[in-house]
């Protein structure tokens, strides 16, 4: 599939489906907040590992809008696609990703799903590979994403879109 040809598929089906609202108009001031959260918690972690993180919260949460955004800025920042790929079966793909980016990814799993809360095996998993501050900071790249994921959701905002 060519460039041209993704993008124009792309606009075939934004022009299909409209956002319910714009969120960022509607409010601005919560919009600049959570951008706001997002920087400070990216600030100083890996790129890779955060969009890893990111994306596969999208996956859980069933952002498409985000997980077309992260896994196309993953790309241009020189992701491979193999683990672009394989980030929904990281459980399978060991190889694939480093034991801090599986910490990452477990820790990632936990906070979206919270089916019974974060275990101790999850967490401390986690702690071994980052220091409290990079921790801390990781644990809010999973709640900004997981924001921005159920704001796109609610809102019904068109993949491909501004």
């Amino acid at each position: 599939m060519t460039t041209e040809h993704t993008a124009a598929h792309t606009a075939g089906h934004a022009a299909e489906h409209t956002a319910r609202m714009n969120f960022t108009k509607a409010a601005p001031k919560v919009f600049q907040a959570l951008v706001d959260l997002t920087m400070a918690a990216k600030e100083g972690l890996d790129y890779t590992l955060i969009e890893l993180v990111q994306i596969r919260a999208s996956q859980l949460n069933h952002c498409a809008y985000c997980l077309l955004m992260h896994t196309t800025d993953a790309r241009k920042a020189g992701e491979s696609e193999e683990r672009i790929n394989l980030v929904s079966a990281w459980h399978e793909a060991p190889g694939f990703f480093t034991e801090r980016e599986q910490a990452a990814l477990a820790l990632t799993e936990a906070v979206t799903l919270l089916p019974g809360g974060v275990s101790d095996e999850v967490y401390h998993r986690a702690a071994k590979h980052f220091d409290d501050t990079e921790l801390a900071k990781l644990i809010g790249v999973i709640f900004a994403i997981n924001s921005w994921n159920r704001i796109a959701v609610t809102t019904s905002k068109v993949p491909g879109t501004a």
